[in-house]
């Protein structure tokens, strides 16, 4: 029986067929999967304007910067927003009720909120706004967290 290099050749197409798929499919596990974060929120005054969801991923951007932000019609007093594709790991959500729909929350000179304002884990501030650590939450599958809307001040 002889060797030819060229059987060999004509070999590896066949076996890259069956390989790439297994390497593929072992290889998705090891990147991070993303979640889906849903957001429920209730006790809106009224359905004028729209709810808007910022969506931040560290301490030092609470308030600040959001990572994500979300507008939806209110519907019945209530709204749910849902933020796809975010990696695992720590967030706060700042919910508010942007009845004129000009895009921001609006505020009084001296900086308390003019719209009604709430926070992941119903957390509150007291003369200002809540703390990073009591609306921090964890991603680490698809979430639902419930909040519920304070008014105006």
């Amino acid at each position: 029986m002889k060797f030819c290099i060229f059987d060999s050749i004509l070999k590896i197409p066949i076996m890259l067929k069956h390989f790439i798929p297994i390497l593929l499919f072992i290889t998705t596990f090891g990147f991070a999967q993303n979640s889906n974060l849903t957001v429920s929120v209730t006790d809106l005054k009224n359905n004028t304007g729209t709810l808007t969801a910022e969506l931040y991923n560290t301490k030092e951007k609470f308030l600040k910067t959001s990572f994500k932000a979300v507008s939806t019609p209110i519907k019945s007093n209530s709204a749910i927003v849902t933020f796809t594709g975010i990696p695992k790991g720590e967030y706060t959500v700042l919910v508010y009720h942007d009845e004129n729909k000009n895009g921001k929350l609006d505020k009084y000179i001296i900086g308390m909120p003019k719209e009604s304002v709430a926070c992941s884990n119903n957390a509150k501030g007291f003369m200002g706004p809540p703390k990073y650590d009591d609306a921090k939450f964890t991603v680490t599958t698809d979430t639902k967290i419930n909040i519920k809307m304070t008014k105006a001040h």
